[in-house]
């Protein structure tokens, strides 16, 4: 439950975002569920946690199948290619007799973020298996494991983007081909900020129902029309920004965005506002400004938000409360040098540069029995030795002393003791 410590109420909800464990009961009483493009298992949670029996999952990657396995300890798990999967002889019984069929179909193709209708079609190393395959065809693989399974229900998930454009032949195809399966299908886009989330996340769902279970009550008006349409409605409270933001955020008045960050005014609501009113150009579309009294937009990767509050940028707990750490970037960072030649046998990487020990951990999550050594320490004295000499040398010391950082004053102090007599933050 939000703690209205910013001055904002607090927010009732049916289904708190803020849970542990041990506030979860699992019944296991409302059907049997197996999961595909499973990844750690969120979706599985949702089903546990409503009630369901999730019998396994289907995962390419080997090290998100390792954390399902450890979230969730399953029955049964595949750690295969879809593709591959779905012509299997040699499933149990249990999964031709499953209540929910689950997956969420890798969506890049179709992302408002990529490349879209350029990279449709074409063969990409797939990020999660480094996997040559074509993304856009993996939803037709999914139902074609439906098609096989025939469980009672299809639920699938992907981006907004498959609703737009072009895109929305995909759309029609993945109807006849939930026709040619045997289930009814209708799809919703379903925004996480009304069902107590605290970011807006628009996601399609797809929900389709096995025809000889759905026509007591359920008939299509044409392959794309079934009626009645089922009602998927949620009212939960929207959470705002200042429910939960951090009381200090990161101090990047420095930088040129910290510096624009001191000319915002009520109506701005990303980077390019500011800049459009100052300099009439386009630039920072993605740096979202978040006010307190609104929710918070998903995050694109590679993008640093700032807090309309103070003009400060966003604090490390701030992304984590909203669900919006993005680790793609330091996921794809550690797999580049993990999958070039010889990467397989790095035992050690050096964080040389001043802001990698920052996320040494977010790094060490994605390399396994690779030893992090932060430099910082070895810099410092050898920064040391360096004064020392040069102290003897001239029988003197440096005379200035300059700063980037948020804590400049405490820096300054320390420099003092070494004799520096000019302070500069640039």
């Amino acid at each position: 439950m939000c703690d209205g410590k910013n001055g904002f109420e607090k927010t009732k909800h049916n289904f708190p975002y803020k849970w542990t464990l041990k506030d979860a009961v699992f019944t296991k009483d409302k059907g049997k569920v197996f999961s595909c493009f499973a990844c750690g298992g969120g979706s599985t949670m949702g089903y546990k946690l409503a009630g369901f029996d999730v019998l396994g999952c289907n995962e390419i990657d080997p090290k998100m199948i390792e954390a399902y396995k450890a979230n969730h300890n399953p029955k049964y798990a595949y750690l295969e290619p879809i593709q591959t999967f779905k012509l299997r002889t040699d499933l149990p019984d249990e999964l031709y007799n499953l209540d929910i069929l689950d997956g969420s179909p890798p969506c890049s193709s179709f992302s408002m973020a990529g490349n879209r209708e350029k990279d449709w079609g074409k063969e990409k190393i797939f990020r999660e298996g480094q996997e040559l395959q074509v993304l856009d065809t993996l939803f037709f693989d999914f139902i074609d494991l439906a098609k096989k399974l025939q469980p009672k229900v299809v639920i699938a998930e992907n981006v907004k983007g498959l609703l737009l454009g072009e895109a929305k032949n995909y759309v029609r195809e993945i109807y006849r081909e939930f026709d040619f399966a045997g289930y009814y299908v209708q799809h919703w886009l379903l925004d996480a900020s009304k069902m107590g989330v605290p970011q807006k996340r628009e996601r399609v769902f797809f929900i389709a129902m096995r025809k000889d279970l759905a026509e007591p009550f359920l008939y299509n008006a044409d392959m794309f029309t079934v009626v009645p349409k089922l009602e998927l409605t949620f009212k939960e409270p929207e959470i705002k920004f200042g429910e939960y933001r951090t009381k200090v955020g990161k101090d990047y008045s420095h930088t040129e965005r910290g510096k624009l960050m001191q000319h915002r005014i009520k109506t701005d609501k990303c980077m390019n506002d500011i800049n459009q009113r100052l300099y009439n150009k386009n630039s920072g579309f993605n740096a979202m400004i978040w006010h307190d009294e609104d929710v918070c937009s998903t995050v694109t990767a590679g993008e640093t938000n700032w807090r309309y509050f103070d003009g400060m940028a966003c604090s490390d707990e701030d992304y984590i409360l909203t669900g919006n750490i993005d680790l793609e970037i330091i996921e794809d960072a550690i797999r580049g040098l993990i999958n070039q030649n010889n990467g397989d046998k790095i035992d050690k990487i050096i964080l040389a540069c001043t802001h990698y020990p920052l996320v040494k951990k977010y790094l060490a999550k994605y390399a396994d029995n690779i030893d992090f050594i932060d430099s910082g320490s070895a810099i410092a004295k050898r920064l040391i030795d360096l004064l020392k000499l040069e102290n003897n040398k001239n029988n003197s010391v440096l005379s200035s002393a300059f700063s980037t950082g948020a804590n400049d004053a405490k820096f300054f102090d320390a420099a003092k003791k070494w004799g520096f007599k000019e302070f500069k933050t640039i």
